[in-house]
């Protein structure tokens, strides 16, 4: 089914893009063909995005094989990519994950890490985390040998050879991607920053409001949301009249923020 509605798609776009690509001066037949299944390839094979929906499918891990984003319905998640196991900063970054996993599970937010390479890998180098860190991995790796689900992603540098970079989804409990990070292989990650924008997503999502720079720390509004700007004459002056009333204040009709109810 699902394959029948990509090809509906995929069809709808042609019908829209072989006229318009009729229209370009100077290309052959050869050439509007070979541009619209470059369009084609790039709609059929483009990564996710913020917004869509995390892409349904089954992977093998340490925790055994798991259905994604299903396994985690209810619950926000974290994927992070890493380059491969038994490397300094990959190993650094998930002890720091390790350290920090009850607070993400607070969050009802799960973790779930990503490599290409195979699980026996994955096996081995928690056990030697364990055993030369005293550190116990508790969250699934996913062994993604064949390259699969990082070409799926979007992981795959094509100036870093077979080696995933270092990516971060984060999903809410509905399946969808809420935000998306990647950093450099050289450079580690953050783990507080990411337990950061779980935690004003959520808050966001609770008070219908936007996140200041820094929150809880913002240098204006301290640990406050923002409201959603005024988009009508009308939202204008009932903003003023709330702040007069002390529902929130504002800087001025369009900067009006409140304390969090959640």
């Amino acid at each position: 089914m699902k394959g029948k509605a990509l090809m509906i798609i995929l069809l709808a776009l042609a019908l829209v893009a072989l006229p318009l690509m009729a229209q370009g001066e100077g290309m052959g037949k050869a050439g509007k063909m070979e541009k619209f299944m470059k369009m084609m390839r790039f709609m059929h094979h483009r990564p996710p995005m913020i917004g869509d929906r995390f892409p349904q499918m089954e992977v093998q891990t340490t925790h055994g094989k798991i259905k994604l984003p299903d396994h985690f319905a209810g619950k926000w998640f974290v994927l992070f990519s890493h380059p491969a196991d038994f490397t300094p900063v990959c190993t650094t970054e998930f002890v720091a994950f390790q350290k920090r996993y009850e607070k993400f599970k607070k969050l009802n937010t799960e973790l779930i890490g990503l490599s290409i390479d195979q699980v026996f890998s994955h096996i081995k180098w928690v056990e030697w985390i364990k055993k030369n860190l005293g550190v116990q991995i508790k969250f699934p790796i996913i062994a993604d040998d064949t390259g699969r689900v990082a070409h799926r992603l979007g992981l795959i540098h094509p100036a870093k050879g077979t080696n995933t970079v270092r990516g971060v989804f984060i999903v809410d409990p509905e399946g969808i991607i809420r935000a998306i990070l990647y950093y450099p292989q050289e450079l580690g990650r953050n783990m507080d920053e990411i337990l950061r924008m779980v935690k004003a997503l959520q808050v966001a999502d609770a008070n219908a409001a936007a996140m200041p720079a820094n929150w809880p720390h913002n240098e204006l509004i301290k640990d406050n949301v923002i409201v959603p700007p005024a988009s009508s004459c009308q939202q204008r002056a009932k903003r003023l009249q709330d702040a007069k009333k002390g529902l929130h204040k504002c800087f001025d009709w369009w900067f009006c923020y409140k304390k969090p109810t959640k």
